[in-house]
């Protein structure tokens, strides 16, 4: 009995770890919003780190986040680091900004998983109206994948997309 119950749980083991090598080696989540501003009047919410704490998920989640800006104050070389309990330890750099087009940000989280991913921001008129893209992507190691057969990223970080865009939203067309 002893034996078949441990060659059951060993299978079981073996065949999840099989089942995680055969996941995609990288991962995308995106979500967009259509906002009724032009984005000259998004893009600065977007290229200044500073004003994310009124629209930023993550910024809502740990109010009393460690916070560190550098290199430019705004666009291309601005960086921003953070340390918490909540949102874990890690840092942004703006890599590329087109005027009211664009943004691409480079982002390494040192903890509670080491991870390197882009993040772009698009913005496309639309009549009157702005659709903002933001996306994340990256590649994902054997234990990333591992951990996406129980929990579903795209269903979790998608759920903090789509409240920074509606924060976004309300911040842009007030």
């Amino acid at each position: 009995m002893l034996k078949s119950i441990l060659l059951v749980l060993f299978t079981g083991i073996a065949l999840v770890l099989l089942l995680a090598a055969f996941r995609p080696d990288s991962f995308r989540v995106e979500r967009s919003l259509a906002i009724q501003a032009p984005p000259e009047k998004i893009y600065p919410h977007l290229t200044d780190f500073k004003a994310w704490g009124r629209w930023s998920p993550w910024e809502k989640k740990e109010p009393n986040l460690k916070r560190t800006f550098a290199g430019a104050p705004a666009g291309v070389g601005s960086t921003y680091a953070w340390e918490g309990n909540e949102v874990g330890h890690g840092r942004m750099e703006i890599a590329e900004a087109t005027p009211a087009s664009n943004v691409r940000i480079k982002l390494d989280f040192v903890k509670p998983m080491e991870a390197h991913n882009i993040v772009d921001f698009t913005l496309r008129p639309e009549g009157g109206k702005t659709v903002v893209r933001w996306s994340m992507q990256g590649q994902q190691p054997y234990l990333g994948k591992l951990i996406g057969l129980f929990m579903d990223m795209d269903r979790m970080v998608g759920r903090d997309f789509e409240a920074g865009l509606e924060a976004l939203k309300a911040l842009s067309e007030a």
